[in-house]
C-alpha cells in the first residue's frame, strides 16, 4: 500500500463527473465561478458520518449565504446515498465514487490508522475548491464530530 498523493492549497482540483443520490451526473464543472467545500467519508448511514453530514446540513443555508456549495462524496451506490438522505433529511448532495477514482485523485483514499491498525481506506477529508477550480483549503484526517465549526472558523465564517 502506497499513500496517495495530496493535495496543497494552490494546486488544481481534480475534475470529476459522479452521480448524486438522485441519480444525476455532478461535475466539479458544474461550480465553476463559485466556492465549493468537496468531503469524502467513508460510509452512509455509520455514526460519524452521519454527524458529519447532519452538521454540514444544518450549516449549509448560512454556507451557501457566504457563497459556498457543499458535496459530500462516498463509496456508497447512489440508491444507499438516497436512503441516507431521506432517513436524516440531509439536504446536500451526495455523490457517489464506487471505483474511489476521485476520492484517489484528491488523496482521500490510501493508507490509515484504524484501531492501531494500518488499513487502505477512505480517508476522511476536506476541500474547498475557489472559483478558479483550485483547491483554497485541503485538510485531511478531519474528526467527524466538531469538523464542520472548525472549518467554518478556517475561513473566517463565524465571528
Amino acid at each position: 500500500m502506497t499513500d496517495a498523493a495530496r493535495l496543497s492549497p494552490g494546486d488544481a482540483a481534480p475534475a470529476f463527473s459522479l452521480t448524486d443520490d438522485t441519480g444525476a451526473t455532478v461535475s466539479l464543472a458544474d461550480f465553476a465561478g463559485s466556492k465549493v467545500v468537496v468531503y469524502f467519508y467513508p460510509a452512509a448511514m455509520t455514526p460519524g458520518c452521519t454527524k458529519q453530514a447532519c452538521d454540514f446540513s444544518d450549516s449549509l443555508e448560512s454556507l451557501r449565504g457566504a457563497g459556498y456549495e457543499v458535496i459530500g462524496i462516498s463509496p456508497d451506490k447512489p440508491e444507499k446515498l438516497a436512503r441516507f438522505r431521506e432517513r436524516d433529511g440531509l439536504t446536500l448532495r451526495l455523490l457517489s465514487d464506487p471505483d474511489k477514482s476521485v476520492m484517489t485523485a484528491y488523496g482521500a483514499f490510501g493508507e490509515k490508522k484504524l484501531y492501531g491498525k494500518v488499513v487502505e481506506g477512505v480517508i476522511r477529508s476536506t476541500f474547498v475548491v475557489d472559483e478558479d477550480g483550485k483547491v483554497e483549503v485541503a485538510q485531511y484526517n478531519v474528526k467527524a464530530t466538531g469538523h464542520v465549526a472548525k472549518l467554518r472558523r478556517d475561513l473566517g465564517l463565524d465571528a
